[in-house]
């Protein structure tokens, strides 16, 4: 067994298991076809990852796909039975690709709450407001990265919350996963800022920060 499942490759991956290494957590790396590109990524970031591909057994108590929601959404079916009572973390961002201007999902739903209803997983939102660049270091301008955290069942945001701690991060649980609905707007919103042309400051360097009073 592991503490984590991190599935992908890509930049969230890298930027996900670099935080899980830091926080001394175990972690499964499952690659989408080449297990090549997960063994290569274990090697760089050192700490203790197990590399593997999609469709071996998940060994992790919480997993984390690092892809896209229509992907998230077809591994939530892939290992349904599998997840049944494991916590999932939805980092998703269901962005209409098609027309860069809205999400895909129904205005009254979210992708976590789409996901729950093809999982007994435990879904949570988090991270889907942090930039992978920003991951690597979990800092910005000097402040750990906030990780809004939404979700229906405690022991699963706890779970959540926890690694983002360990991982050097400031857990905000923000409240039920209904609430995944606005963190999904903010963080299109973060993301197009990025994608503006007339806003060259923002390059996915930034990251939304929460800051009360004294």
């Amino acid at each position: 067994m592991t503490d984590l499942t991190i599935i992908g490759t890509g930049n969230m991956a890298r930027g996900l298991a670099a935080r899980a290494v830091a926080a001394g957590r175990s972690v499964q790396l499952l690659a989408h076809e080449d297990r090549a590109k997960a063994e290569a990524l274990a090697t760089e970031l050192g700490g203790t990852i197990t590399p593997g591909v999609l469709g071996d057994q998940l060994t992790g108590a919480m997993v984390i796909p690092a892809v896209y929601f229509d992907a998230s959404r077809a591994i939530a079916e892939q290992y349904v039975d599998a997840l049944n009572g494991k916590v999932y973390v939805d980092i998703t961002n269901p962005v209409d690709f098609a027309t860069f201007d809205s999400l895909s999902v129904p205005a009254d739903s979210s992708a976590a709450e789409e996901l729950q209803k093809v999982t007994g997983a435990k879904v949570v939102k988090a991270f889907n407001t942090t930039f992978a660049a920003t991951l690597a270091n979990g800092t910005v301008a000097g402040h750990p990265l906030d990780v809004l955290i939404a979700g229906d069942d405690a022991d699963a945001i706890q779970a959540v919350a926890g690694f983002a701690s360990a991982a050097g991060l400031n857990p905000v649980i923000v409240g039920p996963q209904r609430r995944a609905r606005q963190l999904e707007h903010m963080g299109f919103l973060h993301i197009l800022l990025s994608a503006s042309d007339e806003l060259p400051a923002y390059q996915w360097n930034s990251a939304l920060k929460v800051i009360p009073a004294a």
